[in-house]
């Protein structure tokens, strides 16, 4: 046993080892011998280190699949006592992650077999320890992931089992939070949670057979895509209420995650015509059901990370939905957004009260370290939302950005983190890219920020600004044009600064030379064209920021075709 323990420890760690593949083989040739040991506890070992030998090889364990597979589908189809159920187990777990580790060609034929004896077993009773089941679930979904829609034809086998533990209600007793009465257990499956003045006993064992179905479902959504969409009408009721499932954190992730991929499941369904019957209100009524109540869900969150993982949820969902949003689910999605940066205000005066507190040490600080890193990951979910609202919608957000305004502009301050700061630049330069004209009214609030934010010392909120800046330059016509002569100097800033092109720096200095490009084009009229552009033309080509690159190389063709157009005309006078 202690060999194979050494094996575990190689295979989880050999990606850094140069000599993981040549190990490999001498591993397998062991692990090979141990299924021939007639001790059961040795067989499981060697399972258990040959699937982590798998999962770390991936490709590279092509090469002993053929001699390896006939081993594990024979203790699959053989171990049927009562005695051998873990060992069957394993090999489940074994044979899905050998699968997914060669891939669905190499996999294939076994795969059928494999799957015919999993069919079986689903359809024969099992007792409720029986660690079969569990695993099961989870090879299933394995073997999804690596025949992907090949997976399709046993779905009707996999997901009746599979709602019906996601649909499990919890085993829950009762209390007064002010009781002196304890919620008492022969065994240790009982937790005990409060929630307002309720002390409340639920079993574990049902959440976490409720979580694992949950997040299988997740899975097969993800996988399946357009091919998930019969299933949607009976999924999305069921997860749909586990969004507010309090007793079980790992319900409710599983939930939140589900929202998008049901969504696109259905989105795409219908676009490739594989929904008979249903078209773009099908979507429409799916996003109606789906949206207000992650809305909702997200307002009563008490746990922090997991607003983050709701609002990263609702943005999918909006991206998906797009124009199908009507103004009362943007209104409500706007009021929300609003509800989050009140609270996360609230922790945050919270946190810096507590570094007062006399008995403040180390740990704490530690916690509160990481309660920060929390609520910075909230705020860029709050911008990620603002800017899938302003790109879908444009000017006709505007309303709904003047009433957010207050609570984003404080954001500039600095006061505020510099992720605080890169969002609240990060809306603005949305807002003037995809609002143009209609954005002009918001320049003299915002474009001071920029001009300062340029030269930060935090190179994110600099990309943030220049890129903002360009955006500007592009769109702000003759209100920008004041600007310009100070625009250039913060943007010469950038560029001339000895580390600007490290590559720490190195976002901030694409965007300003793609900013600096923008003024050349569209403020031609307004700079020393003789000095600005040479100096422009002497930063290229830019080639880290791959988006920035194609439109300085657009901008380049745009002014070259300029030119040709002038030296056509003047030779024709």
């Amino acid at each position: 046993m202690e060999l194979l323990a050494n094996y575990l420890f190689f295979s989880r760690y050999a990606s850094r080892f140069p000599c993981a593949t040549v190990c490999t083989g001498r591993k397998y040739v062991n692990l090979s011998c141990c299924f021939q040991n007639g001790k059961q506890m040795v067989q499981e070992g060697a399972l258990t280190a040959l699937a982590s030998v798998a999962d770390s090889s991936q490709d590279h364990f092509k090469k002993y699949y053929d001699a390896v597979m006939p081993y594990l589908k024979a203790i699959l189809m053989n171990a049927t006592d009562k005695s051998n159920r873990m060992l069957r187990a394993k090999s489940m777990e074994c044979i899905s992650l050998v699968g997914m580790a060669v891939g669905k060609d190499k996999f294939r034929d076994d795969a059928k077999q494999v799957m015919e004896v999993l069919m079986a077993l689903q359809g024969t009773p099992m007792e409720t320890d029986d660690p079969i089941t569990s695993y099961m679930l989870q090879a299933w979904a394995r073997l999804c992931k690596c025949l992907g829609q090949d997976f399709l034809p046993y779905m009707h086998v996999v997901m009746p089992p599979l709602l019906q533990s996601a649909q499990l209600k919890p085993d829950v007793t009762i209390t007064s939070a002010e009781s002196d009465d304890e919620i008492e257990s022969d065994d240790d499956s009982i937790e005990t949670i409060t929630l307002g003045d309720k002390r409340i006993g639920i079993r574990t064992s049902v959440l976490e057979e409720k979580a694992t179905a949950c997040n299988m479902l997740c899975c097969y959504a993800d996988e399946l895509k357009e091919g998930f969409f019969p299933w949607i009408d009976q999924v999305a009721p069921t997860l749909v209420p586990l969004l507010k499932f309090y007793f079980h954190e790992e319900v409710r992730r599983a939930a939140v995650a589900a929202m998008p991929e049901l969504l696109r499941s259905a989105k795409l369904a219908v676009e490739k015509g594989q929904a008979p019957g249903r078209d773009e209100s099908y979507v429409k009524q799916l996003s109606d059901f789906i949206i207000p109540a992650l809305v909702e869900a997200l307002h009563k969150e008490p746990e922090t990370e997991m607003c983050s993982s709701m609002l990263d949820s609702l943005n999918e969902c909006m991206q998906l939905s797009g124009c199908l949003l009507d103004e009362n689910q943007v209104r409500a999605i706007s009021d929300e957004i609003k509800n989050v940066i009140i609270a996360s205000a609230t922790r945050k005066r919270d946190r810096s009260e507590r570094t007062k507190a006399e008995d403040f040490d180390a740990d704490e600080g530690e916690l509160l370290k990481e309660e920060n890193e929390q609520e910075e990951e909230v705020f860029d979910q709050v911008g990620e939302c603002l800017g899938t609202l302003i790109k879908t919608f444009k000017a006709s957000f505007l309303p709904f950005f003047d009433e957010l305004s207050v609570y984003v502009t404080p954001m500039l301050g600095k006061d505020k983190t510099a992720e605080e700061r890169r969002i609240a630049i990060c809306i603005f330069d949305d807002i003037a890219e995809q609002c143009r004209e209609s954005a002009l009214k918001y320049y003299d609030t915002y474009v001071p920020f920029l001009l300062e934010a340029s030269n930060d010392d935090n190179s994110d909120v600099r990309q943030a600004a220049v890129y903002g800046l360009g955006v500007c330059a592009e769109f702000g016509g003759l209100t920008f044009r004041p600007l310009v002569g100070e625009a250039l100097s913060k943007l010469n800033n950038v560029i001339r600064h000895p580390e600007a092109q490290h590559a720490d720096n190195i976002m901030a200095y694409d965007n300003a030379v793609s900013a600096l490009g923008k003024i050349c084009q569209f403020h031609r009229d307004g700079i020393d064209a003789a000095q600005v552009i040479p100096a422009w033309l002497g930063c290229l080509p830019i080639k880290d920021d791959k988006i920035e690159a194609k439109v300085v190389h657009d901008q380049l063709c745009s002014m070259v075709e300029r030119y040709l157009l002038l030296v056509s005309a003047w030779q024709q006078q």
